[in-house]
């Protein structure tokens, strides 16, 4: 990023889908392409929960916002801030580096600890590069997928793609839903 120039314009931000959406059924995120981008952020926000209710996180990447030719993508590392009633008092993020890389990431226990993600407010964050996808096919956009199976009672979410690093920076930002 250059110094000369505004934060905002050299990101972009997008929900990927919205504040309130209750988690207890599947929660797709719309498309965001990284084409004018070196990466993006996606940050998921839940609110406190049920006991036994633990979200699982899941990316996709595609050739194409519309979601063409969508397959996995795996990711290895995690940030987090955990709270009990909220997250007023969390300071920093915790980064995790999971044992084994993962495209659908099961909050109940990583790597053998339990989050207590089902009971307490979370922010979690994965941080995709662009050269992450699978650019050699041509794939360039990305979805965060969160699966309701594991939720058995209402729980409200929001979450957020924050693209950074604008290839093509300016005002303004060039958009990441569109190809």
């Amino acid at each position: 990023m250059a110094f000369n120039t505004d934060l905002m314009e050299n990101i972009q931000f997008v929900s990927a889908f919205s504040a309130g959406t209750d988690i207890n059924s599947d929660a797709d995120g719309d498309w965001v392409s990284l084409k004018g981008f070196d990466g993006c952020l996606v940050i998921f926000h839940k609110a406190v929960g049920t006991a036994g209710d633990d979200p699982s996180i899941a990316l996709n990447q595609a050739t194409a916002v519309a979601g063409t030719g969508s397959k996995a993508l795996t990711f290895n590392h995690i940030y987090h801030k955990i709270g009990g009633t909220g997250l007023t008092g969390v300071g920093t993020f915790t980064k995790i580096d999971l044992t084994t890389a993962t495209a659908d990431l099961d909050l109940v226990s990583v790597n053998g600890v339990d989050l207590l993600s089902d009971i307490n407010e979370c922010i979690f964050v994965v941080n995709v590069r662009a050269s992450d996808l699978d650019v050699d096919n041509n794939f360039d956009c990305l979805q965060l997928f969160i699966e309701g199976d594991d939720m058995g009672s209402a729980c409200l979410a929001s979450a957020y793609y924050l693209l950074y690093n604008c290839r093509y920076a300016g005002n303004p930002v060039p958009s990441a839903i569109a190809d």
